[in-house]
């Protein structure tokens, strides 16, 4: 019976330094491009942690483009897609950057209010964004944050991760990230996990 406690209490030590680690990061180690104004950041690993320790507790927006879930896939714990950017409904090309642009959603923060609600949550609760590589996901969780949410977290590595510098895969998203790492994700979609409504 007392090694009983004492796995228990291990296991309930363990889940509780998991969730400390996810609150750990400092300013100082996230690269200043990925530094959102909410002031809360995870890896994706941490993000994985915190999601399976407080579960439904948790609310988990993939904030990509519907055509980046499509075709690349979606982290399995995410609870709904909820797109800061997406394309229009006619795509137009930007020379200077040399990609398809990309619109604002209007809708955002309300589109996570409504999610939020449908979870039973409030704005005290922690909300996760997960985009490609933690740029988008900066600017969404400081939109978020100037908009009351107390523990709006940006992914700093994203889905994919960041581009190697330099090696045998310069150039390519093998860096970190939730792929990566090798974190649950799956190219199957859930229409109620989607987002479905217009820009």
């Amino acid at each position: 019976m007392k090694h009983m406690h004492r796995t228990t209490f291990a296991l309930t030590l363990a889940a509780g330094l998991l969730w400390s680690s996810a609150q750990a990061i400092e300013l100082d180690q996230v690269p200043p491009a990925k530094r959102s104004a909410s002031g809360w950041h995870l890896t994706a690993t941490e993000a994985a942690a915190l999601k399976k320790d407080q579960g439904a507790k948790v609310l988990m927006i993939d904030i990509r483009t519907r055509a980046e879930v499509m075709y690349l896939g979606m982290a399995a714990p995410v609870d709904y897609l909820v797109p800061f950017l997406d394309f229009p409904e006619f795509w137009e090309w930007s020379d200077e950057r040399a990609e398809f642009i990309q619109v604002s959603n209007p809708n955002f923060v309300k589109d996570i209010e409504k999610r939020l609600a449908a979870k039973g949550l409030s704005k005290q609760d922690p909300v996760v964004l997960i985009c490609r590589s933690g740029v988008r996901s900066n600017s969404a969780a400081g939109l978020l944050a100037q908009n009351g949410f107390d523990k709006a977290y940006s992914v700093i590595d994203g889905f994919e991760g960041d581009v190697a510098k330099e090696g045998e895969f310069k150039g390519q998203r093998m860096v970190n990230g939730w792929k990566n790492a090798r974190l649950p994700w799956s190219y199957k979609l859930d229409k109620t996990r989607v987002y479905l409504d217009p820009l």
